[in-house]
């Protein structure tokens, strides 16, 4: 089989009759694509298209959010929103700065990309249950699998981010789509858990990253399962199967993770699917597109969003200047030996530049919305691994490590202090605290929550989790406050004003 990123290309035209035969948000069911699945899943070729149009959601990239990350680093502590000005991306804008409403805000991109991911798991389900003629059951048994993982992974997006969501697991029509209502939380992660379940006893505990990297495995779905745990701090669940994962601190596991001895080398586009990665999303740059494909990139956009708007130094291409780094980030990074992984110092490349030109005004980019100067490094817009196909900006290669190994190591120490296991030396949480730092020459510290979380915000800066870190563990108004956050508001998105109309759904109080 290809690559996940490879399917999009060479199934495509398949692929596509899918795409409409789904909900391409909760609200909008294609009753023309709903007559045509009656007559599609007809083989082995048209399961595994279908399998694809499931997995496609994960990786888009082009709404008005830009998935997946960005918006979730303009939100916290370590980024502003940035850009060419206050009015630019408005829903990272209001997000960052906490004005967001009903109306204005990302939330209606999270919601219609986790939604179609739904709805597209719910119908294919369903299918593969009813059997697909020449099919062998293992492969089945598989699709299946990856399916119910995907199903969780939306599923646990919108729970995070909405918290109260409608939650349904069958093929919505378009007679009952609007009498749904929302449920409490704890019945959408007991559906999330039972899926990753399912899907741990059926998925490969491995599979060949240069054939078939981006698809679901036991591993992955171990993971992410450990990590449903956290957010509900069932922290003995959580240490177990996160400990599955792990293994033996600073070892292999038994998935054949373990960490890279270069912290650098975590990110380079050229060392795609490494043994830190566990789950990750697909981006290349062989499809070679430019502006008329919006919306069907396969390319890493985030990219360009992050880079110095109107650059002209080396190392890096212009980008859009999103998401600059904090003095606080900044100063809490400048010591640590992660600083060049993870913050591009654009000033001070300017600077070196200045005096090698003895040219104290010499400018080498675009000061954009907010600017600090510091930028994003590990999605940075180099220039060694630019498209030479297509419009640059739209096929950056790089991919997005969703969840690694440091992550899990954390998760887990985490865990295990909060069972009350502690953290002192010798300890498992100690051990897995410092095989993270041992890795980048960091002395041992005991396995405190606070030196838990610090090393989560160092080791993870810029990749998206910082946000939520803050919610989940109460931090949020205490960090964020000085930005506009709101005890008991903005732990959750509003519910989008297009699903509140003609709908049986309620807006969060607190956004009334």
């Amino acid at each position: 089989m290809k690559k996940i990123f490879q399917l999009y290309l060479t199934v495509g035209s398949i692929a596509l009759l899918l795409l409409n035969a789904c909900s391409k948000e909760f609200l909008n069911p294609d009753p023309k694509g709903t007559l045509m699945e009656d007559t599609y899943y007809s083989n082995p070729n048209e399961a595994f298209a279908g399998l694809v149009s499931v997995y496609d959601p994960v990786g888009w990239q082009t709404a008005v959010t830009y998935f997946n990350f960005g918006a979730l680093n303009a939100a916290s502590d370590d980024h502003v929103a940035g850009g060419g000005g206050p009015n630019d991306m408005e829903t990272w804008q209001r997000w960052s700065n906490y004005t967001l409403n009903e109306s204005i805000g990302p939330q209606q991109d999270y919601w219609n990309r986790n939604f179609t991911g739904v709805s597209r798991a719910n119908v294919y389900i369903k299918k593969l249950e009813e059997g697909v003629s020449g099919l062998n059951e293992a492969l089945a048994s598989r699709y299946v699998a990856e399916a119910k993982f995907l199903r969780a992974y939306y599923y646990f997006d919108l729970v995070r981010l909405f918290r109260n969501i409608p939650f349904y697991t069958e093929p919505l029509t378009t007679d009952n789509m609007r009498e749904q209502t929302q449920v409490a939380p704890e019945v959408v992660y007991a559906q999330i858990e039972q899926d990753l379940k399912d899907a741990i006893t059926m998925l490969p505990p491995t599979v060949p990253g240069a054939t078939e990297g981006g698809r679901a495995t036991k591993g992955a779905a171990q993971a992410l399962l450990g990590k449903v745990y956290v957010y509900q701090k069932k922290w003995n669940e959580a240490a177990a199967q996160l400990s599955e994962v792990n293994g033996t601190p600073g070892g292999t596991s038994q998935y054949g993770y373990h960490l890279l001895d270069d912290f650098g080398d975590v990110f380079r586009p050229d060392n795609k699917f490494h043994s830190e990665s566990i789950f990750e999303i697909v981006h290349s740059a062989v499809g070679a597109l430019d502006w008329g494909a919006w919306g069907q990139f396969y390319g890493n956009v985030a990219t360009v969003m992050f880079g110095p708007r109107g650059y002209g130094g080396p190392f890096y291409y212009s980008g859009w200047s999103f998401c600059p780094i904090t003095q606080d980030l900044y100063d809490l990074m400048h010591k640590d030996p992660r600083f060049k992984a993870t913050v591009a110092d654009v000033d001070s490349i300017e600077r070196a530049m200045q005096v090698a030109a003895n040219d104290p005004n010499l400018q080498i980019y675009e000061r954009g919305y907010m600017n600090t100067g510091w930028f994003i490094q590990k999605y940075a817009p180099l220039t060694e691994f630019a498209a030479t196909n297509g419009v640059r900006e739209l096929n950056y290669p790089q991919n997005y490590i969703e969840i690694r190994l440091a992550d899990t190591y954390l998760m887990e120490a985490e865990a295990l202090v909060e069972s009350g296991q502690g953290g002192g030396a010798g300890s498992r949480a100690y051990q897995l605290l410092n095989a993270v730092r041992g890795r980048v020459d960091l002395g041992p510290i005991e396995a405190t929550l606070d030196h838990i979380f610090l090393e989560r915000r160092k080791e993870l800066a810029t990749e998206g989790h910082r946000w939520y870190d803050l919610v989940r563990s109460g931090r949020a108004p205490a960090v964020l406050g000085s930005r506009g956050f709101v005890a008991g508001k903005h732990e959750v998105l509003p519910i989008p004003y297009n699903e509140l109309l003609n709908t049986q759904l309620e807006q969060h109080e607190a956004y009334k």
